[in-house]
């Protein structure tokens, strides 16, 4: 057993912009979230810091051991419908992977799980449900964010794909307290946008949209009259831009696609969404601006 419940419980989250630190206690639930710690993702010196003040009486291995959840931008997390007569083909999932994903499989470390509860999919179940979620990370992203995180000192007890622990704990949140409104959830990176539709039953929807940050440049070089799209971004990317004027401008194009996932959803499903739930990843000039404590929630989806 990697944990007893006398133990503190360590957990990271490591995104391509920030790390977030929290120290619960206990290493199992029942626990209570004790203290959490932002800082800017490859700065090691705040992270050492970081890792000092949750933990301040050093390991006798020299590592903080931690649950780590990674939500790398090559992240792959669909919902995907299974053709049950074909489940025993040998190749299906890879098909699944390559042709209607667009990735490699060679390439990717890959899970399949029920899109209800996240748990484990096991094609020998005759009773094994359709919609599953497709969960991937590169398999070199997973070395090296494994070197880095031995680098700084952190042992991984359990590598996760942050992004699917958040659906998981939405869901979870939504069944807790009832709630039974389809919430949209957002991610909003760089150059994509990962929506997913969730309820109390699970992750109804997913779909990755190609408009994130960068897509907004060039609307604020127009808009601004900027001469340059450098500038343009390093106003964006400032503390000081102010998104009250500009952001339906910014937004149009996102909020169109959005739109359009949501028509599908509720015509098919005859419910209406009514929630909302963002997880940005700022770019870097933002990231490091701040080293901030913050409330969540951090559960597990099983």
């Amino acid at each position: 057993m990697l944990f007893s419940a006398k133990l503190k419980g360590f957990f990271l989250e490591q995104s391509a912009h920030s790390v977030l630190l929290a120290r619960t206690s206990s290493a199992i639930a029942p626990m209570v979230v004790e203290e959490i710690i932002e800082c800017p993702a490859g700065d090691s010196v705040a992270l050492a810091a970081a890792v000092r003040q949750l933990q301040p009486k050093k390991a006798a291995s020299g590592y903080l051991q931690a649950v780590c959840g990674v939500i790398p931008e090559n992240r792959l997390v669909r919902r995907v419908t299974l053709e049950p007569k074909r489940l025993k083909e040998p190749g299906y999932f890879n098909e699944i992977l390559s042709q209607q994903l667009r990735v490699e499989p060679e390439k990717y470390a890959t899970v399949v799980i029920t899109a209800n509860n996240g748990s484990d999919y096991d094609i020998t179940r005759p009773s094994a449900q359709k919609d599953v979620l497709f969960g991937g990370i590169l398999s070199a992203t997973i070395d090296e964010v494994q070197d880095g995180l031995l680098e700084d000192g952190i042992y991984p007890v359990r590598l996760e794909l942050g992004s699917i622990a958040m659906l998981g704990g939405l869901v979870d949140y939504l069944a807790f307290t009832g709630n039974k409104t389809p919430t949209l959830v957002l991610e909003v990176g760089a150059d994509i946008t990962h929506s997913y539709i969730v309820t109390s039953s699970g992750v109804e929807a997913t779909r990755p949209i190609p408009q994130g940050y960068d897509s907004m440049v060039p609307l604020v070089q127009k808009e601004l009259g900027l001469k340059d799209a450098e500038s343009a971004r390093k106003l964006f990317f400032s503390n000081t831009f102010d998104f009250t004027g500009m952001g339906p401008v910014l937004t149009k194009r996102l909020v169109k696609e959005l739109q359009s996932s949501i028509g599908f959803y509720e015509v098919q499903t005859g419910q209406s969404v009514g929630q909302l739930h963002a997880c940005s990843c700022p770019p870097p000039s933002v990231g490091s601006a701040r080293r901030s404590r913050r409330r969540w929630a951090w559960t597990r989806w099983n």
